[in-house]
């Protein structure tokens, strides 16, 4: 099996093309996400062939589950696209068929600065069923048609105001007032991910607001762990901390892989930008 091992800020992905969409993955994945015994990284992307978009992809993570939305895999998929001859660069934009919906990307070219890649990551939804979450009365915001802000969940015996959104797939954001690397995130990020309030299990980002334009995040990706970085929750965080009023419509978020670029007028799609980089190519040996 051949396969291009990328990274998008640090999110490393293993990038098999195939036209084999009733094999199963999960095991696969497992075995080739296995950082000891396996290539290693943080998640299986699949290109297909799609109808409705120039490409298909899925993607699974490390324990074999299937994430409905990766705003960093997207930007690599269309890295490899571009590289591959899929689509031409000369294109205005890019189409991906993902389990969200599709996906719109294409490449920004800034003088001075490297090429970054720009992808859609759908409309921001809010409601508890949506994300999904399950919410009690009388605690928080609960009109369906508005953000649940600052809902007070208990972890670990202590008590943490979360705000929750989802970005295709579900997302739970802490503001911590002090530096993220203080925060205890291998400890407190699996009892996130697996409480009862979240029936689909929850990323779970920490956030420490820098200035109006600048966010610094960690984050705890459902199926997957730390990682060092998160397109979706870098999305999250964005609009969860723009409707606190924390910052304006275009804000970097810094990760500990590097820096992603999040845009939202405050209504409509969320869109990401950032690097996305060939690291190697190679052949897995296919005997799951």
């Amino acid at each position: 099996m051949n396969f291009t091992k990328l990274q998008g800020a640090g999110n490393d992905f293993i990038l098999v093309e195939t036209s084999d969409k009733q094999r199963d993955w999960s095991p696969v994945a497992r075995a080739i996400c296995d950082r000891h015994f396996g290539i290693g990284g943080d998640g299986l992307l699949l290109v297909l062939p799609s109808d409705v978009a120039d490409f298909q992809i899925r993607m699974f993570n490390p324990d074999g589950s299937g994430p409905e939305a990766c705003g960093n895999g997207l930007r690599c998929v269309t890295k490899y696209a571009l590289h591959k001859g899929l689509v031409s660069s000369s294109d205005q934009e890019i189409t991906v068929e993902t389990v969200a919906g599709i996906r719109k990307a294409r490449l920004l070219k800034t003088e001075g600065e490297p090429p970054r890649i720009q992808v859609s990551m759908g409309e921001p939804r809010f409601g508890a069923k949506d994300i999904p979450v399950k919410v009690e009365s009388g605690k928080g915001d609960l009109v369906d048609i508005k953000p649940i802000l600052d809902y007070p969940v208990t972890v670990g015996g202590e008590e943490l105001r979360m705000s929750f959104v989802s970005i295709g797939n579900p997302h739970a954001v802490y503001f911590y007032p002090h530096s993220i690397s203080d925060f205890p995130l291998s400890g407190i990020g699996p009892e996130v991910e697996q409480h009862e309030l979240f029936p689909k299990r929850v990323n779970f980002e920490i956030a420490r607001v820098i200035d109006r334009k600048q966010i610094e995040a960690r984050v705890w990706e459902r199926g997957v762990g730390e990682t060092m970085a998160c397109g979706s929750g870098a999305c999250a965080v964005a609009v969860l901390a723009q409707l606190h009023g924390y910052v304006d419509n275009r804000v970097d978020i810094k990760l500990p892989g590097g820096i992603l670029k999040v845009e939202w007028s405050g209504g409509g799609e969320v869109f990401l930008s950032g690097p996305a980089e060939i690291v190697f190519t190679g052949e897995w040996a296919d005997e799951v």
